[in-house]
């Protein structure tokens, strides 16, 4: 199976969404290699970056099941190999 690596961009706008945003990673955690949060109360959201090694349409699944929870956006860049 070829896989992909790529960095999921996450703005949490609503932390109250951060369960089920949580509980959607953990479901793809064989794929991810790791994550980092940032607060920014400044602008009252959290920024989140997960790095995942993963098939395209699993790593194209995890971002629009990200991007369909309220209040959550969410980005993918690949790397080109």
């Amino acid at each position: 199976m070829d896989t992909r690596v790529a960095v999921i961009s996450i703005i949490v706008e609503d932390r109250a969404q951060a369960d089920a945003l949580n509980n959607l990673l953990h479901d793809y955690g064989a794929y991810i290699i790791g994550r980092m949060g940032l607060p920014y109360p400044k602008k009252d959201l959290n920024i989140i970056c997960v790095a995942i090694d993963a098939p395209v349409n699993t790593i194209n699944a995890l971002t629009g099941a990200i991007g369909r929870i309220p209040d959550i956006t969410a980005k993918v860049s690949y790397a080109k190999k």
